[in-house]
């Protein structure tokens, strides 16, 4: 057991006031059934915003500087919740553990908890693959998120970046588990045109979308 009220608190005043100096320098674009990459620098903030809606994203984050330090879910989970928002942290693997990065603004954030027990960001869902499909379907498909991930790591010259692909912070989408089974369930995206969940830099990042 986490003793997670002994976390650093949220410094809501400190994210404030990054956010009100904030200016955009950069933008991409991620087609949908399709991955990028980005770089985002310590201290910056970075958004991921749906533009056409209602779409959801996967989520990696690594040290740009040493990617062998990438985002932990299941750490993240166990010191906030099995879904994320405003004042969270995404942290890193082990040894490094450290938060990579910050949630600083939701638009999502007043969804909270409905009746389902559903909610929305979460870091329970694993990225969809292939191999899963194959096993479940026989079909080939290449088009899922690890397979994006993938792609958009190797178009920036990584090495062998399929080894790289971990689990992620489900963007956008809506879940929870099933009252009398247990399992996993997920709804249709509440998300409209505009909606962002934001983020600060705690280090610098390289991080890829699907």
């Amino acid at each position: 057991c986490y003793r997670a009220d002994l976390l650093p608190k949220f410094d809501a005043s400190f994210y404030k006031g990054v956010r009100e100096g904030a200016r955009k320098v950069k933008e991409v674009v991620v087609p949908p059934r399709d991955g990028a990459s980005f770089e985002v620098p310590a201290g910056h903030l970075f958004r991921i915003v749906s533009v056409e809606g209602p779409q959801v994203g996967d989520l990696n984050l690594w040290n740009l500087n040493d990617v062998k330090e990438r985002f932990y879910t299941s750490k993240t989970r166990q010191l906030h919740a099995t879904h994320l928002s405003t004042g969270d942290r995404l942290w890193s693997s082990m040894p490094y553990m450290r938060p990579m990065a910050t949630i600083t603004h939701d638009t999502l954030g007043w969804y909270g908890w409905d009746a389902d027990g559903a909610g929305i960001h979460d870091v329970i869902g694993s990225r969809c693959d292939p191999y899963t499909n194959n096993v479940l379907k026989g079909v080939d498909y290449d088009h899922c998120c690890h397979s994006n991930l993938t792609r958009a790591l190797r178009a920036r010259g990584v090495v062998d970046p399929e080894t790289l692909v971990h689990d992620v912070l489900n963007v956008f989408i809506c879940t929870g588990f099933t009252k009398d089974t247990h399992k996993y369930f997920m709804k249709a995206s509440l998300v409209r045109p505009g909606d962002f969940i934001e983020f600060f830099a705690e280090i610098d990042l390289l991080g890829a979308l699907s």
